[in-house]
């Protein structure tokens, strides 16, 4: 049975809709999986007008129902959004909604009935004044999940990185590194990539300071108070893990082959790299989170820019669809 992925449309006023209108418009997804878009059935058929592709659009009122024919796309209608929404702005009208379909998805998670969470850009400007505050997607669906322990994975052709920490400042990011969060991390690393296939994923952690500190001339001792003893902690368990690595050479090795994750100490420290090897390659995937919920997504915003236009472009959503059903669970 190909698994159902519930695809979130996203900021309605960004490209959203259109990459997945666009994505669903490659046959090949349908061979993958049972796509089910949960967003407003007019903003499907407005982008749908913009990418000139015209496919049948009808409201699945249970997944399971849907038809998931190439040339059909099924939609979870919950039609929160006015006929004129214009492009290309910030409307909290807009983060409301694409804050009801990321908790539309989840909901339909935990009742198991689809299999992976596969989402478009939300704006994060437009989420707060549509009165919801978080960061990002990630910290809605661990708060909407109960989940404490859980990080941000970036995937790219040749590089996966895992974060210790993401949406916060530098400084505040530092302090919160504790050898408990490397451990926990380093094992969330290896349970997702065992569970993606590969029997003994290579880990590599990165250092926080330049050179990993250079056994104490750069920075205060953070290696070997956060980072040594949670490594050594997953060592012991037979976790292949290793670190801290300098990160001025630990990306090049990853990529190189040497490596099949690396744990990154901060956000842009790991979004450089991933982002460096292309955006439309990219994808975002949340692990950790309760109930075994497989969240994946592009790795680009909602490009206020160019929605509309028929310029985006939809190789990120694909790939994400596609590490969607990878990592979907097999026992439904």
């Amino acid at each position: 049975m190909r698994p159902i992925i519930g695809i979130t449309m996203g900021d309605a006023a960004g490209v959203g809709p259109e990459i997945v209108v666009s994505a669903l418009r490659d046959p090949r997804i349908y061979e993958l999986c049972r796509p089910l878009v949960i967003g407003d059935l007019k903003m499907l058929a407005r982008a749908a007008k913009v990418r000139g592709w015209f496919p049948k659009l009808q409201t699945a009122v249970e997944p399971a129902e849907g038809d998931y024919v190439h040339g059909t796309i099924d939609c979870v209608d919950l039609d929160l959004l006015p006929e004129g929404l214009p492009y290309g702005q910030v409307s909290g009208i807009a983060g409301n909604a694409a804050f009801h379909y990321v908790e539309k998805a989840i909901r339909l998670a935990q009742e198991r009935r689809i299999h992976a969470i596969c989402t478009a850009p939300l704006n994060k400007a437009a989420l707060q004044l549509g009165g919801h505050h978080y960061p990002g997607h990630t910290e809605i669906l661990a708060t909407l999940t109960g989940t404490e322990d859980y990080s941000m994975m970036l995937s790219a052709p040749k590089l996966k990185v895992i974060h210790l920490t993401t949406h916060v400042g530098l400084i505040r990011a530092i302090e919160s590194i504790t050898p408990e969060r490397t451990y926990r991390v380093v094992k969330l690393a290896h349970d997702t990539l065992r569970r993606a296939g590969i029997e003994r994923p290579s880990i590599a952690v990165c250092g926080i300071n330049p050179h990993a500190g250079e056994n104490g001339l750069f920075g205060n001792g953070e290696e070997e108070e956060k980072l040594v003893p949670g490594i050594e902690r997953a060592q012991a368990e037979g976790i292949d893990a290793t670190g801290p690595y300098p990160a001025d050479t630990l990306f090049f090795r990853a990529v190189r082959g040497d490596f099949d994750i690396v744990v990154a100490c901060y956000h842009d420290q790991g979004h450089g790299p991933i982002k460096v090897l292309g955006l439309e390659a990219g994808v975002n995937i949340t692990v950790g989170l309760n109930g075994g919920i497989v969240r994946t997504s592009v790795d680009h915003g909602t490009a206020f820019d160019i929605a509309g236009k028929n310029l985006a472009d939809d190789r990120s959503l694909k790939e994400a669809i596609r590490m969607a059903v990878e990592l979907a669970p097999k026992d439904y």
